[in-house]
């Protein structure tokens, strides 16, 4: 359960009257909490003395990425892309500087993502692809000297843990140790078509790991601990990267780390000179399971309305819809929970259903067949590949409608 503020409850209270004529279920944006969120990014990431990336699939939706962009300033700058279509989509609306932060596909087809990440380049787009491998490298550099172009790279590294051989982090890169990253730079160096542009060094230990769960107390110890760690032994492991290279002749222009669930800890002084964020501008619910009082600022802007179509006994509702259920380890904190009215809760035995979900009301709520529930998704920009359009109200009226991927008939993965 969420306990709101008195004036997070009024403005519950706004967008549901805002909604009343919408079909539901329907994704819905606090606009004002939004343009309100932009502006705490853009002095977090000010005051750290960084770049800030807006990551795309964090948003999902490109009026809000413009829009980002645009209030952003001189901090929120560039793009960090998921993948090579993203970006190609992105940049026929216009849009420049992207960082495709994953390995592009190198399977041949209609839709080969080299030769479109090399037509970006030619066209005079700023386009970086991450690398781990140098079979990633050879084959870009073909593609890219077959359109008579050159494209940068930033090497990805792992950046987890290694405790007496218990690895504590994701697994992504195989990149880990100084030399493994100098040598791949090397390799990029001896090659026409491509350039060594910069380091991706991404701490998903500290930024994405919850560590004040309510319901895994001794989780969330371990969490903190290794969070902790990670405070100490990551900026020694980007320096030490940085160093490497610089004697090897191979200076990064840019290190990339970080992400919404580490700022305010993520700083120059922690080796990086940009970050990726685009969650924390949604605030889904997931980031009230971290201790980072920086997160404590922004505040919820995206919300799931879903219609009640039941009362099966007293105290409780049945929604239609519900089971969005968010990426990772499974768990209840990767469903939406509900967040107004105030109190309701999910039912711990059924918990989110795709068609149907029961809603257990406070002591003395009561709502009518066809009132709208509000719940907070629990990530992010995933929940909008399950919706054609995101309200935007503002002021407790509905001031625009945006296409998510989906309206745009995007689909990527």
């Amino acid at each position: 359960m969420i306990v709101w503020k008195r004036s997070q409850e009024g403005e519950m209270e706004k967008i549901v009257r805002a909604i009343e004529d919408e079909k539901l279920p329907c994704l819905v944006l606090d606009l004002d909490a939004f343009d309100r969120n932009v502006e705490r990014l853009r002095k977090v990431g000010g005051e750290a003395g960084l770049r800030v990336r807006l990551s795309t699939k964090s948003l999902r939706v490109p009026a809000l990425i413009r829009r980002a962009l645009e209030q952003g300033g001189p901090v929120v700058r560039g793009l960090l892309c998921f993948c090579v279509e993203e970006a190609w989509q992105l940049a026929k609306l216009g849009m420049d500087d992207f960082f495709v932060a994953y390995p592009p596909s190198l399977r041949r087809g209609e839709h080969q993502s080299l030769a479109r990440a090399a037509e970006l380049a030619h066209e005079g787009k700023r386009i970086v692809l991450a690398v781990d491998d140098l079979e990633h490298v050879r084959r870009i550099a073909e593609e890219a000297q077959r359109l008579g172009t050159e494209l940068p790279l930033a090497i990805c590294v792992d950046m987890a843990l290694n405790l007496a051989g218990l690895h504590i982090g994701v697994r992504r890169s195989p990149l880990r140790k100084a030399e493994e990253v100098v040598h791949l730079a090397r390799g990029i160096a001896s090659m026409r078509g491509v350039r060594f542009e910069g380091i991706l060094a991404y701490e998903a230990q500290i930024a994405g790991l919850p560590d004040a769960q309510p319901r895994a107390k001794v989780q969330s110890l371990l969490s903190g601990l290794v969070v902790r760690w990670s405070q100490k032994e990551v900026p020694k492991r980007r320096k030490a990267l940085i160093e490497a290279l610089s004697r090897a002749g191979l200076p990064p222009a840019f290190v990339n780390g970080g992400g919404s669930g580490s700022l305010g800890w993520t700083t120059r002084e922690t080796g990086v000179s940009e970050t990726g964020v685009g969650s924390i501008l949604y605030h889904p619910f997931i980031f009230e399971r971290f201790r980072n009082p920086v997160l404590r600022e922004f505040e919820p802007a995206l919300f799931l309305a879903l219609e009640v179509v039941r009362r099966p006994m007293s105290g409780w509702v049945t929604v239609s819809g519900g089971g969005y259920v968010a990426s990772g380890a499974p768990g209840w904190d990767r469903l939406p929970l509900p967040c107004y009215p105030k109190g309701a809760s999910l039912d711990p035995f059924e918990g989110a259903g795709e068609v149907q979900t029961p809603i257990h009301l406070p002591r003395g709520q009561g709502l009518n067949l066809g009132d709208a529930v509000l719940l907070r998704p629990a990530k992010a920009g995933e929940i909008c590949e399950r919706f054609r359009e995101v309200i935007a109200v503002s002021q407790g009226k509905i001031m625009a409608r945006f296409p998510t991927y989906r309206g745009l008939g995007w689909t990527f993965f």
